[in-house]
């Protein structure tokens, strides 16, 4: 079954990019530096940051369904990100090498399935649960934080 992984879209970030540390936090964003790679998963272009590369740390409605599964988390972004990734059946790395928590939804917003997978065994979930004709789309959390890490789509 073909899928899509879709990385967020900049548009709403790019206020963000340059703005001084002070004046991010006064908007309740975090800048990081990322020093470590695996660890900074940049959630537009999803790959994780190389080493020196900034990254702004924020709260994100990721569900935004008025449903008791209205959501939200922190995420990164990496600073300059300018293109959302979307990738045709294929995992990419930043969700390969984590554990996963993938979460279905139906057109109303409802959670109605959700399981936990390493990321190296996420296509057979994402082929069982969009084998249920209910099931509209799909979150991937990454399961240690639970952040949002992207949505996925039948293709």
């Amino acid at each position: 079954m073909a899928y899509r992984v879709l990385g967020l879209d900049p548009a709403p970030f790019r206020h963000l990019y340059g703005l001084s540390d002070s004046v991010l936090a006064a908007k309740g964003v975090q800048r990081h530096i990322a020093d470590a790679k695996p660890g900074f998963p940049d959630r537009i272009e999803l790959r994780d940051a190389e080493p020196d590369e900034r990254l702004l740390l924020l709260n994100y409605v990721h569900q935004p369904a008025d449903t008791p599964y209205r959501a939200s988390h922190a995420i990164f972004v990496r600073e300059g990100a300018e293109q959302a990734v979307e990738l045709i059946d294929v995992i990419p790395d930043v969700l390969r090498v984590r554990p996963i928590s993938l979460r279905a939804f139906n057109a109303r917003g409802e959670m109605i399935d959700a399981d936990l997978v390493a990321g190296t065994d996420l296509e057979p979930l994402i082929e069982r649960f969009f084998g249920d004709l209910t099931v509209d789309y799909l979150h991937a959390h990454f399961a240690r934080r639970g952040c949002y890490a992207a949505r996925i789509e039948r293709s």
